[in-house]
């Protein structure tokens, strides 16, 4: 028995250990610098978002089992805007099945949980980002209906980069 709900302050470890299996299965480990109490402030409380609320969202995979439930899947998105529609749209930041529960309907069902959302809120669009070398992902979404985005390209500010940009900003008077 399996069901989709959404996330828990209880679901922070096993959805933080998780996030390390796929940065693990991404060929990126080290990356993952991020603690379950930034998952936890994110989630919860956004005393770090600047928003005044959480900003970031999710939703698990909860599956019985002999020790009783256990989460096999996780999704967390946030809330995009289109700026030509005029509405706001659903960002898939991360979904992921575990290895051994895969191939049983809850990555699907995962998806279907988030679609749902964006049409029952009135969202435009549902978009996410894949690994180019990531067949699996690709060919899952893609029999779902998704659309490849080939005409843009991911653009990005970190680290120094960032501070650089950040320093040049005017100082209002």
């Amino acid at each position: 028995m399996a069901r989709i709900r959404p996330v828990r302050p209880d679901d922070v470890p096993a959805i933080d250990a998780m996030i390390r299996e796929l940065a693990a299965y991404e060929r990126a480990p080290e990356a993952v610098v991020a603690t379950p109490a930034d998952l936890h402030a994110a989630l919860f409380t956004g005393e770090r978002s600047g928003t005044g609320g959480p900003a970031l969202f999710g939703h698990v995979v909860e599956v019985e089992g002999t020790g009783g439930p256990r989460l096999a899947g996780f999704a967390l998105w946030f809330l995009n805007y289109s700026t030509w529609l005029g509405r706001h749209g659903l960002y898939l930041e991360d979904l992921y099945v575990r290895a051994a529960d895969r191939g049983r309907g809850y990555g699907e069902a995962l998806l279907a949980t988030l679609a749902r959302i964006c049409v029952e809120r009135g969202f435009g669009r549902f978009e996410f980002w894949v690994l180019d070398w990531n067949t699996p992902a690709l060919d899952f979404y893609r029999a779902r209906g998704a659309v490849a985005m080939d005409e843009w390209t991911v653009q990005r500010f970190t680290g120094d980069a960032l501070v650089e940009l950040a320093r040049r900003a005017p100082v209002p008077r």
